[in-house]
């Protein structure tokens, strides 16, 4: 009666013996953890999941104790290398001379919750920088303006062609600055949205850094068929996931490794997905992943913003712009680097909803 009782719960529930040894698991446990029941049955806990030291010593003093204690936001890896969030609460069963005989481990994941909080604070991030931008660009091109226009009528006075020479490099050089906040305002435009196939975007992506490579990396595509037409603007897509590719492209050229340097292109189907705070009945998830260098931690929490790069010649505006795109497809960017693995997740959903 006990185990069916909690065979049918959706809390993940493992029992283990004195010696950590697994004793029982039910159905959400076996999903959670991504093992079988039968296989798993008897062997120790490392072999479903892999705690630190600490945590596994905490098993041990609940046996000795026989006091239950949660852990939050515990991170553990499963027997399939996939990390796993959660918080767990462990509960000793007393047996008759009140020694313990077995634990239980409730589990309640928190990956989910986890992820919509991150996604939250990038989302918020970047609104932000956003509005600092705007600012700083009415700032500098005010007197921008002011200066080119003086530069023009000075210009008209001389009669000596050397010193219009100078007046001209006062208003080129306006011209670029000009340019340069307006790149850093990035897309302007409402996207000019229409059903496109992801994967004529991702072709015409890869063709261009395929010639700009001279095949000097390889290019490799996983692409699911069975996506659907998303709506969107073709032009500001390429522009943005070209961005992202032709960042992992400059990374690797600039590294100086004896392995073989790819990307990997690859797009998955979501179903019931949450973006941000919102869920999607179905959305699209685009992965560009480099076998680079990887992006440095000191950077990692504002590689979207602009002006920050981690190459001495980049700008730090191809990201910012790309962010900007995807957002105003109701998407967002995220991505997770370490040596040999950097990945860019694109993520948007198949279907726009109107903007109010």
């Amino acid at each position: 009666m006990y185990s069916v009782l909690i065979d049918h719960i959706s809390t993940a529930v493992i029992q283990l013996n004195n010696k950590l040894e697994i004793e029982y698991l039910n159905p959400a446990a076996e999903m959670l953890l991504a093992v079988s029941r039968r296989r798993i049955q008897g062997s120790a806990v490392g072999a479903v999941f892999r705690e630190t030291q600490e945590g596994i010593e905490s098993l041990y003093s609940a046996i000795d104790t026989g006091n239950p204690f949660t852990k939050r936001e515990a991170e553990i890896t499963c027997n399939n290398q996939k990390t796993l969030f959660c918080d767990y609460t462990v509960t000793p069963i007393l047996g008759s001379a009140n020694s313990t005989v077995s634990l239980i481990i409730e589990f309640y994941p928190r990956d989910r919750m986890k992820r919509i909080s991150q996604e939250d604070e990038l989302i918020a991030n970047h609104e932000t920088s956003k509005e600092l931008v705007r600012g700083l660009a009415h700032e500098i091109k005010n007197p921008l303006g002011g200066i080119r226009g003086a530069a023009q009528l000075i210009s008209r006075a001389f009669t000596d062609e050397a010193l219009n020479d100078y007046t001209q490099v006062i208003i080129e050089e306006s011209d670029r600055l000009r340019d340069l906040v307006d790149r850093l305002l990035g897309p302007r435009q409402i996207p000019k949205s229409q059903p496109l196939n992801i994967h004529k975007v991702l072709e015409r992506v890869r063709q261009l850094i395929s010639v700009e490579t001279e095949n000097q990396i390889s290019l490799i595509r996983d692409y699911d068929p069975s996506i659907p037409d998303l709506t969107g603007d073709e032009s500001q897509l390429i522009q943005a996931l070209l961005n992202i590719t032709r960042n992992a492209m400059q990374a690797l050229i600039e590294h100086d490794s004896d392995t073989e340097k790819t990307i990997q292109i690859s797009t998955r189907a979501l179903r019931q997905f949450t973006i941000g705070s919102k869920r999607h009945r179905l959305a699209c998830k685009i992965s560009i992943i480099d076998n680079g260098p990887g992006i440095p931690e000191a950077i990692m929490k504002t590689l979207f913003y602009p002006m920050v790069s981690g190459r001495a010649e980049g700008t730090g505006l191809g990201l910012s712009i790309a962010q900007s795109i995807i957002h105003q497809h109701q998407g967002i960017i995220e991505c997770h680097s370490r040596p040999q693995h950097t990945e860019f997740n694109i993520l948007i959903p198949i279907e726009m909803t109107t903007q109010g």
